[in-house]
């Protein structure tokens, strides 16, 4: 399949960047990630279950719980975050850096009911590195609004290989997934999507 580019509200959207064999050789890197980082299913702030099973991998990792929203140099268990693939700071190093690698890499793994509501990404110290997101499996129906909540939203759907790069003027925008296509990719063995967001920390 040829690659595309699209701009939507300023999201950079490159279709079919990813060769279904390039897809699979990170779902491979993936699973050894997670074998030394399981995934978790974390809680709000407000202690509300999050519906996606998190991990991450790099200098830190993303959590969430009555604590708040941050950054952790550690897993909860207390061993070192795994480093991030070099397969995925390849592709970050195409299309954002090369002098430049992101701090963390944000492990997502939706399930068939798994969604993740409206949320602008801001835990970071340095909102002027972008945020770049891969998909890999089932499509998933995406969704960007504004730099503010409220007003008029706009949703369009990621297939398995699309790359997408929030930043610029859309770096704050609020954006979520509604939900998945359950069962349209059998690049996982028991379907599902998983999200990959690379960000830059500090």
């Amino acid at each position: 399949m040829i690659s595309t580019t699209e701009v939507k509200r300023g999201f950079i959207v490159h279709r079919n960047f990813l060769s279904l064999d390039k897809q699979m050789e990170l779902v491979e890197s993936i699973r050894e990630i997670v074998r030394q980082a399981p995934f978790n299913t974390m809680r709000t702030p407000t202690g509300k279950k999050m519906s996606v099973k998190m991990t991450s991998a790099g200098n830190c990792g993303w959590f969430s719980d009555q604590r708040g929203y941050r950054y952790e140099p550690l897993q909860p268990d207390g061993n070192l975050w795994p480093p991030i693939s070099p397969l995925v700071l390849e592709i970050w190093q195409n299309l954002v850096s090369r002098e430049k690698d992101p701090d963390t890499c944000l492990i997502n793994y939706y399930e068939a009911n798994a969604k993740m509501g409206l949320h602008q990404d801001r835990d970071e110290k340095d909102l002027s590195w972008p945020v770049l997101s891969i998909s890999l499996g089932d499509e998933a129906l995406f969704r960007i609004g504004n730099t503010y909540r409220g007003g008029k939203t706009e949703s369009f759907w990621l297939h398995s290989g699309d790359v997408v790069i929030m930043g610029g003027d859309a770096r704050l925008c609020y954006h979520g997934i509604d939900r998945i296509k359950f069962g349209t990719s059998n690049l996982l063995r028991q379907s599902g999507r998983i999200n990959l967001t690379l960000r830059v920390v500090s």
